[in-house]
């Protein structure tokens, strides 16, 4: 009794587990599958396309073009730009058109180079309008016609083959073109879409997805969804929708807005306090007064004005990105250098970024007495020369690089051996096999490959390879089952081994990883491939395996700041869709966190334009180079470091060139608010001048000033920056009147304190050794 039960239990532990493939799927709203009942080899009528088309629009992707004039004239806004402006008009009216001259230059200078830089970031759209297929065979009034595939209405039947771009979100009805049922299931390729690393299949009643890749079969769809709709449709809203105002443009802002309210607020003081002056020394101001007292606040107004604040930003930022070029990373919008530098988690694609989106032969099971190249010999026997297949090709390169005998090959011309008969790949049978004459041995035999499950029954059962391929499933790893016949014998059969195969990680992923991790910046797998596979490959990287399930995102119990903390926690996130990647860098963010996103597919896209820095890596699609701030030319992530390294210098450079230019500003309003109020005191015009643009012209050197890198994600502390720079600036405004009173009571030089700024009894000799000191 014991001993049955025993034998009972091994059977039992002796099958193939089945592995559910988890995909992403919708229901129909009931007046959508209303129209789904069109009659396959018939089609829809002129009539009825013209009415949905009137109802549904065009299968495109619409887009929202800003009026370039606009978007040019967008680029004069923001504190520091009011402030010139205000300077800019009140110059015209006062008449002094050197400093309008110089002012407006200055202004559209400025202007032109933020709208040629970030002018080609809006062109996500057009590359996601890209990968959609250009014409579709498809079904109408009775006839299978090839057209537009924009015209493509819901209800459409469309004809799907081998090689074919999916035109639009569509049902598959599981019938050939003949009306026929089909044999065999569509692979389909959505790799680019949600990031899975295996061809999918796809029955009747699946849903195929608008831009995904048949690698194979045929079959007639319905069409479920068309343009902004699709799956891909969602993901292009999605960008178009993102467009906040940048990390870096905050910053200045902020800074920006505490100099325009400090040099407002004196210099009306100053102004009215001249005026008053003015009237009582010719007890009726004329307008020629006021216009001489409007000029000298002007030129105040000018000099203390940080000018020249978004060139030098600029200007550092520029080198920073010819440093980043000349190691194969594009930057196409240039304040991503100095937001980079404040990522502290970095949110990455698996598929494709973090591995190689390419199958690749790994550890195997061997039964004893086999070896790897023994494995690898038959299974290349048993492979279809020239198919197309991942799975195939995988095998024949691994066999090629790993068999000294194949390495030279070409097709199943093998030294030694001759394939005297070859059965390709059957979808009933499930394998491929191929009878072999072994001119060493002078006899013949069959070897075979295919579905672990087939091959197993093909040798009369094995448990123990069967508990082995169960536990490659486990691990997200595809099994190929190899045998061959017994010498001396074609119908008796031996199993070999078991294939495995896996997308591996890139060979610098995991160095990066733990790089980044050493700067202080976490990593964070995000990716549509199934749980079990992205726990696999989180191992295989050094990451922790605590990846969570798309449903973790989606908790209608949770709230927006548990759904954060979930986020922070988590090692990563499978099985998401690009709603859900998005979601992700949107939750990290509202964590007061800066988020950089990697990723390669049109999945990836509209997370990579909501992070504060989205990075596109080699060989990604159109979609996602058009919507990353930083394209990555060389394979691999190690370049991710380096920019992490050179942004870090940047913002050490930009953060003292802010101490220093509020603290400048702050030092010549204070000053030059005492001086005029207490002592009567003014400065010629042109010397102001020459000060506001000398400052400027000098503090460009900073963008190539030696600089220490930081060990952690950096962070701009404005309140901090500000209260320092107030402190050097009432120091430095110390300092130049200790130089005043010094030079006017030790040396007994003459202030001529009262007199006008273009006076010309001034003895002048003053007002050099102040414009020297300030």
């Amino acid at each position: 009794m014991g001993e049955k039960a025993k034998n009972e239990k091994d059977d039992k532990e002796a099958q193939f587990e089945d592995h559910e493939h988890v995909e992403v799927s919708e229901e129909l709203p009931p007046e959508l599958e209303a129209l789904m009942q069109t009659e396959p080899l018939k089609g829809l009528s002129e009539a009825e396309v013209a009415e949905r088309t009137a109802r549904f629009g065009k299968n495109e992707i619409s887009e929202k073009k800003t009026n370039p004039l606009l978007k040019f004239l967008s680029y004069f806004t923001g504190a520091i730009a009011y402030l010139i402006e205000l300077a800019f008009i009140l110059s015209g009216v006062v008449e002094d058109w050197i400093d309008f001259g110089i002012i407006g230059g200055l202004l559209v200078i400025n202007a032109l180079i933020g709208f040629i830089e970030e002018s080609k970031a809006d062109a996500a759209l057009d590359a996601l309008k890209n990968t959609l297929a250009l014409k579709s065979r498809v079904f109408r009034d009775g006839r299978l016609q090839e057209i537009e595939s924009s015209e493509l209405v819901p209800g459409d039947i469309v004809a799907v083959r081998l090689g074919d771009i999916i035109p639009a979100d569509a049902r598959l009805l599981g019938i050939s073109v003949d009306g026929s049922d089909v044999e065999v299931n569509l692979q389909v390729d959505q790799s680019a879409l949600t990031g899975e690393s295996l061809p999918v299949e796809k029955k009747r009643g699946d849903t195929i997805y608008s831009s995904s890749i048949c690698k194979q079969g045929q079959m007639l769809a319905v069409v479920t969804k068309t343009g902004a709709n699709t799956f891909i449709g969602r993901a292009a809203n999605l960008i178009s929708i993102t467009n906040e105002q940048g990390h870096f443009q905050k910053i200045v802002n902020q800074i920006g807005n505490f100099l325009v309210v400090i040099t407002l607020t004196m210099v009306v003081i100053i102004f009215i306090y001249l005026l008053l002056r003015r009237k009582n020394e010719v007890d009726h101001l004329s307008k020629t007064d006021v216009f001489d007292v409007l000029r000298d606040v002007l030129v105040l107004t000018v000099a203390a004005i940080p000018v020249g604040l978004p060139t030098v930003m600029s200007v550092t930022m520029a080198v920073g990105a010819k440093q980043l070029a000349a190691k194969q990373v594009i930057v196409k919008r240039l304040t991503a250098v100095e937001e980079m530098a404040s990522v502290s988690v970095l949110c990455s694609d698996k598929t494709g970024t973090l591995t190689l989106n390419k199958l690749t032969f790994d550890e195997p099971y061997l039964k004893p007495g086999f070896t790897k190249e023994d494995l690898l010999l038959y299974s290349y026997l048993a492979s279809e020369p020239g198919a197309n297949d991942p799975i195939e090709m995988a095998v024949r390169t691994a066999a090629k690089r790993d068999v000294p005998l194949l390495a030279d090959c070409t097709g199943h011309t093998i030294p030694g051996f001759k394939v005297a008969s070859f059965v390709p790949f059957n979808p009933a049978t499930k394998l491929t096999q191929a009878t072999v004459v072994d001119h060493h041995a002078g006899e013949s035999f069959r070897v075979a490959k295919g579905a672990p499950q087939v091959i197993v029954k093909l040798v009369g059962g094995d448990d123990e390879a069967t508990h082995a391929v169960n536990l490659l499933a486990r691990r997200g790893l595809r099994a190929l089952g190899v045998a061959r016949t017994v010498p001396g014998t074609l119908d008796n059969w031996q199993l070999i081994g078991m294939i495995s195969l896996l997308d591996p990680p890139r060979p610098d992923s995991a160095e990066t990883i733990r790089r980044c991790e050493e700067m202080g910046v976490v990593v964070k797998m995000v990716t549509g491939d199934q749980l079990i596979i992205a726990k696999e490959v989180a191992g295989r990287l050094g990451m922790s395996r605590a990846i969570l399930d798309a449903n973790s995102l989606t908790d209608p119990d949770a709230t927006d700041a548990q759904l954060a903390d979930r986020c922070l926690h988590a090692d990563g996130f499978a099985q998401v869709i690009p709603e859900h990647k998005y979601r992700v860098v949107e939750l990290l963010q509202s964590k007061g966190l800066l988020v950089g996103m990697t990723g390669d597919g049109v999945n990836d896209a509209p997370a990579l334009k909501k992070a504060n820095v989205g990075i596109a890596v080699h060989d990604c699609t159109d979609a996602a180079r058009s919507a990353a701030d930083i394209v990555l030319l060389a394979p691999g992530l190690s370049t991710i470091v380096d920019g992490v390294l050179t942004s870090r210098a940047i913002f050490q450079r930009m953060r003292s060139y802010a101490l220093y230019r509020i603290t400048s500003t702050v030092h010549f309003l204070i000053f030059f608010f005492i001086i005029t109020l207490a002592f009567r005191w003014q400065m010629k015009a042109i010397l102001l001048i020459f000060i506001a643009v000398l400052n400027d012209a000098a503090t460009l050197v900073i963008s190539v000033d030696n600089a220490q890198i930081s060990r952690r994600p950096d962070k701009w502390r404005i309140g901090q920056l500000i209260t320092l720079s107030v402190i050097l600036g009432c120091f430095l405004t110390a300092l130049s009147f200790a130089v005043f009173f010094v030079a006017r009571d030790v040396f007994n030089i003459p202030d001529d304190a009262g007199k006008q700024s273009e006076d010309d009894t001034k003895d002048g000799r003053m007002e050099t050794i102040i414009y020297l000191n300030v």
